[in-house]
């Protein structure tokens, strides 16, 4: 089992930053590729970013590409989604997930049920 936890959600206003961080416990988190989902009121579910394993490829979808970033810290079993010039439509419940497979090719194609394991979220608010 792997635990997440994320924290780091909150409300800003439109152009502001913040960071989320996720913690995990549990299974060894060095051999999990980690990504974040978000999901917006009455909207699906979607993969935001993800990373993999060693953090040498990472994926951004294009609606974030240049304002988010992902990285993780193995030795703090710590994963991060740094979020720049917000706007309001990022406004969602922002979710950590753990997936033990990561491919360049799959990823982008990641669903949340298929994932491995789930945080339980956190809420990021941009005002407008």
């Amino acid at each position: 089992q792997v635990q997440l936890v994320e924290s780091g959600g909150g409300l800003v206003q439109a152009g502001g930053s913040l960071r989320l961080s996720c913690a995990a416990s549990g299974r060894t988190f060095s051999n999990y590729a980690m990504g974040w989902f978000r999901q917006a009121p009455g909207k699906e579910r979607d993969l935001v970013a993800a990373i993999n394993w060693s953090g040498s490829s990472t994926y951004t979808v294009d609606s974030v590409k240049g304002r988010f970033t992902i990285s993780r810290d193995n030795a703090k079993n710590t994963v991060y989604l740094q979020m720049n010039s917000l706007k309001p439509e990022d406004t969602a419940i922002y979710y950590c997930v753990a997936n033990f497979d990561y491919s360049e090719y799959d990823v982008p194609r990641w669903r949340y049920y298929a994932m491995d394991y789930w945080g339980k979220g956190t809420l990021v608010t941009v005002s407008s």
